[in-house]
């Protein structure tokens, strides 16, 4: 297992753990004298504050337009320290990317092996794929409008991961293809880019606060794509019409 080695459960607990402390904190991205007190930043191991806090900054401003000073003081932390856990903002930015899409992998295969049919997995990666957004935003913000800045093996590494996740994406679709569940009139890798483009973009408009919930969302997503995918003649399976809204 990549990435420190840790389990996409652990993943999940760790980034829970970072929110919440930060949001104890109060961290206020706009002043260079918010980090919150030093006994509550100090409940974070420096290597993980620093990381949050430029995904805070990251987040907020812009790779570009965040220096690693900024990162240093917010952080409450020092150069010796930033350089001993990151040898480059760039090494930063790609931990934050090789995080989320590690964690995004695991979900998806435990989501292919938790269920039977194309189908199923279709539906439970597209909803896996909503809440992720929903609980990692900034992150997924960060992934999806900083990645051109990875350079070298940095990009190199990133790039296979995504490229791992959308083949996972194609085994699901090519396999409802071959069984018949799947509209044989529709390419997989068209509507794989489609399916992507839908979920993915979510981050741009959704917000927590809003007049639907991460879960209606995901809810409406999954009966709008499968009513577009799935055979006619299985409309109205009953294993596949749980998952469509009539039946909510």
């Amino acid at each position: 297992m990549a990435v420190g080695q840790l389990s996409s459960k652990e993943y999940h607990a760790k980034f829970k753990m970072l929110e919440w402390l930060c949001n104890r904190s109060q961290v206020k991205l706009g002043n260079k004298n918010g980090g919150g007190t030093g006994q509550e930043m100090a409940e974070l191991e420096t290597r993980e504050r620093i990381l949050q806090i430029a995904i805070n900054l990251f987040e907020k401003k812009g790779y570009h337009k965040v220096s690693v000073d900024e990162i240093i003081e917010v952080s409450c932390s020092s150069k010796g320290a930033f350089y001993h856990n990151y040898k480059s903002k760039e090494e930063l930015l790609f931990t934050i990317h090789d995080r989320y899409i590690q964690y995004t992998l695991e979900r998806g295969y435990e989501c292919y092996n938790a269920w039977n049919t194309s189908i199923e997995r279709l539906a439970a990666i597209i909803k896996d794929l909503l809440i992720g957004i929903d609980k990692y935003k900034a992150s997924v913000t960060i992934f999806f409008q900083e990645y051109r800045y990875l350079t070298g093996e940095f990009f190199e590494i990133v790039e296979q991961k995504r490229d791992e996740y959308v083949e996972l994406m194609l085994k699901i679709l090519n396999e409802g293809l071959a069984t018949g569940e799947i509209r044989m009139e529709l390419p997989s890798k068209i509507l794989a880019m489609a399916i992507f483009g839908m979920v993915d973009w979510t981050y741009i408009w959704y917000r927590k606060n809003g007049e639907y919930s991460i879960e209606e969302i995901a809810d409406i997503f999954v009966d709008l794509i499968l009513n577009s995918v799935l055979n006619h003649d299985l409309r109205n399976h009953p294993l596949y019409e749980k998952f469509m809204l009539k039946n909510k």
